[in-house]
């Protein structure tokens, strides 16, 4: 059996992990829930839900990963059988989330393949070049094309697949040192352009200053009175967003845990973790909101509208915001989109990385055949996401095309499963002590270890359970689940 590869030491593990953590959710769609929560108060939020549910959930995944040395489809069943289900079920979500997450990695090299065009020729898309309604033009031309969106999502795929060959030190972890340093350098460059632009002042206040307006309803004279039903909208808002941000449920905290030494500190590495992910988020912010605001404001959109633009926001919104800035538009949105892409990648590979372990250990094959194996798996479901929005744009789950139902089935359904049975599998069946054992493996201090036993019993599950319930809830178009 061969050795178990294993990070160079505890900055490389945490690099990784941040690494998978900050991605697309960390870019567009933080900025725009943070908009439509009330700015200041959804960060405030989002922060408080960081180091208290989203802490136990890092915490509790790395440990499965580092005490058993698998990844996550054979974790679980070695700390206790019959419990192997819950692998099962977190291996199925990177499985899901991957394909389509290549096929938007495949966007957005489109992207920059076009912004490499205008910044280095001057030639602009005559869709790009005409009025505000050009850019949503060329995306919707874009993603409805037969073979254009599967064909950058291959050349993504196979990117990602190149770095996963090389293995854990000399592909991931390498890949890392380059990537994570060039990405945290644009995103504080484009964002210190941005709030120096002229007329952006208002945007950032809109975006950090705390609103409640957002938590209040009109009473019957008229007047705002604070609700319970809108602080728990936010809530709620909120933990669906840091489980996106934060990697959590997908498998990949556990696969990069098992490849952890015993030596490093599973603690600080998941408060290094919370800071960097944290970081790119509150800048992704200052990169967004102030410049759409003001772009808003200047085309007389509505400023709720333009930020609850969804993926349209970074494919649609941005472009027509690149364009007002003359020139240096299309500079910065060539910066913009590598800084994209560096994001897409390093989650990509992580994803990936998570459904190759699996297979080597359920298999026990080597790295380079089940690299094969997955990306050849990858590739084929892609291809549903790729057509969805043209040849098979006519399709439909539940009313929603391919992408949005795998999107919906990974991430509203299996992920709140995932978390909460394996709150549940610690908490009550192996006990919170298997846990805080390899934390403290070494003679590692654990300090919030009172915190953690609270949170993974009771009021993890407790909490997850809710996102679970509403989110279905709401996809069933049960009225009082909406949010």
């Amino acid at each position: 059996m061969n050795k178990r590869s294993s990070w160079s030491g505890q900055i490389a593990f945490v690099l990784a992990a941040a690494a998978s953590a900050i991605g697309l959710g960390n870019l567009w769609r933080f900025p725009y829930l943070a908009a439509q929560y009330g700015g200041g108060t959804f960060i405030v939020v989002y922060l408080a839900l960081v180091v208290t549910l989203g802490f136990t959930l890092m915490v509790t995944e790395i440990s499965v990963g580092r005490l058993t040395q698998q990844a996550p489809l054979t974790a679980y069943s070695r700390m206790r059988r019959g419990w192997g289900f819950i692998g099962f079920l977190g291996t199925l979500v990177p499985v899901i989330i991957i394909p389509y997450y290549c096929v938007i990695g495949g966007w957005v090299l489109k992207y920059f393949a076009v912004y490499c065009q205008m910044a280095f020729t001057g030639s602009i898309p005559a869709e790009l070049a005409g009025d505000a309604a050009g850019a949503g033009q060329f995306f919707s031309a874009f993603i409805s094309s037969n073979f254009a969106p599967f064909g950058y999502g291959m050349i993504f795929t196979l990117a990602c697949a190149g770095v996963i060959v090389l293995g854990v030190k000399n592909g991931i972890e390498k890949s890392n040192l380059v990537l994570m340093p060039l990405l945290f350098i644009l995103a504080i460059a484009i964002s210190v352009y941005v709030v120096s632009l002229p007329g952006t002042g208002d945007g950032l206040k809109y975006y950090l200053v705390p609103n409640m307006d957002s938590l209040s309803v009109a009473a019957k004279d008229g007047r705002k009175a604070f609700s319970f039903a809108q602080l728990g909208k936010t809530i709620l808002g909120a933990m669906g967003q840091m489980f996106y941000s934060l990697s959590l449920a997908m498998g990949i905290m556990i696969t990069y845990g098992s490849y952890m030494r015993r030596e490093d500190s599973i603690e600080k590495c998941v408060r290094r973790i919370e800071i960097f992910d944290t970081a790119i988020a509150l800048i992704a912010g200052l990169m967004i909101v102030p410049v759409v605001y003001m772009f808003a404001v200047k085309t007389g959109t509505p400023v709720k509208e333009a930020m609850n633009a969804g993926p349209g926001l970074m494919f649609v919104t941005l472009p027509k915001v690149f364009a007002t800035l003359g020139p240096a538009g299309s500079w910065i949105g060539l910066a913009f989109f590598a800084l994209v892409i560096f994001a897409a990648a390093t989650s990509a590979i992580s994803l990936y990385e998570a459904c190759v372990a699996s297979v080597c250990d359920l298999l026990h094959i080597d790295r380079k055949s089940a690299t094969f194996f997955t990306g050849a798996l990858i590739l084929f479901l892609a291809t549903f996401s790729a057509l969805g929005y043209g040849a098979w744009g006519d399709i439909r789950f539940f009313g929603m095309q391919f992408l949005d139902f795998f999107d919906f089935v990974s991430n509203s359904v299996l992920m709140p499963i995932v978390a909460v049975a394996s709150c549940l599998f610690i908490g009550w069946i192996v006990g919170p002590r298997a846990v805080i054992d390899e934390v403290t493996a070494c003679g590692q201090p654990f300090k919030g270890r009172l915190l953690y036993i609270f949170m993974v019993k009771y009021f993890a599950p407790l909490l997850v359970g809710l996102i679970l319930i509403q989110q279905v809830g709401a996809a069933l178009g049960i009225q009082a689940f909406k949010i």
